[in-house]
């Protein structure tokens, strides 16, 4: 297992790549602290779409994004600042079965001079092993008085055929359909994507699991009460600058957060939340 550190053209520390065992690796930016690639099992688990910005001019296109303090569009830029500033790198370890890599977020001047003034500290802790992708966020309320947010992590998973995967563990869960403007309770215990989709399952209660090939990557989440299913499909791709016309038939976004009720905490507060990512061969 090995730590590499790659800069870019002026000197300055670009991005961090994790070997892990039986040729697993993940890649981290770290501008916005984006996972940007994830090895399992000789198969590359996460999409980046190829037209996607990775020169620090825009978030990136793909991999796991992390939303924060803000969901979606509202008095901050769309999905908040977190995804958009450079983190630090703080350091790396092994351990029995991986390693992992950890990334520090503090409030600066900007932030502070934004829509949301808080001072807090994100310390953000990516961890890889032959099948697993850990990726956990502790929020610190550094601040004198309370402050609440919303927060994902906008995960791209990258499948071989949209159209042949599925989508479990949401059955019976209310949803706010973005599209359709509408809510409702999902009824498939076996969920397709065949349009432009963008919705928030709320209080999802357990595991989510993402199938395609014979293959199920399952989704454990940690102090995240929901998930966002989103795929831009046609139209919708062909609309963004950044993402190829045809590259939603290769990804699906299982994103897991709390966005539809927000998390709060008091002076000196802190709470971690994540999710686990864990390949699985479907049984013969």
């Amino acid at each position: 297992m090995s730590v590499q550190k790659f800069n870019d053209a002026a000197g300055n520390l670009e991005r961090v790549v994790l070997s892990g065992p039986k040729g697993s690796s993940v890649e981290i930016h770290v501008y916005g602290a984006t996972v940007t690639s994830w090895k399992s099992q000789g198969h590359e688990r996460l999409f980046v779409s190829k037209q996607a910005k990775l020169d620090g001019t825009k978030a990136i296109r793909g991999g796991i994004p992390l939303v924060f303090p803000q969901f979606g569009p509202g008095p901050l830029p769309q999905h908040g600042f977190a995804r958009t500033r450079p983190w630090s790198f703080v350091g790396a370890s092994e351990h029995g079965e991986g390693i992992s890599a950890t990334f520090e977020l503090h409030d600066n001047e900007e932030t502070r001079a934004s829509a949301w003034p808080f001072k807090f500290i994100l310390s953000y802790t990516v961890d890889v092993t032959a099948t697993t992708l850990s990726t956990i966020i502790k929020y610190e309320n550094t601040d004198t008085q309370e402050f609440d947010f919303t927060s994902l992590m906008h995960t791209y998973l990258r499948v071989p055929d949209i159209v042949h995967t599925t989508v479990t563990g949401l059955e019976s869960t209310i949803f706010a359909d973005k599209v359709k403007g509408i809510s409702a309770q999902e009824s498939r215990a076996e969920i397709t994507v065949a349009a432009n989709e963008d919705r928030v399952y709320e209080n999802v209660p357990g595991i989510v699991g993402v199938r395609c090939a014979g293959e199920t990557v399952s989704i454990r989440r940690f102090n995240f009460k929901d998930i966002v299913l989103w795929n831009p499909w046609a139209e919708k791709a062909r609309e963004m600058a950044d993402f190829g016309d045809d590259e939603y038939t290769q990804m699906i976004c299982v994103e897991a957060g709390t966005v539809a009720s927000k998390i709060s905490l008091r002076p000196g507060q802190t709470v971690s939340c994540g999710q686990l990512l864990t390949v699985e061969k479907d049984a013969n």
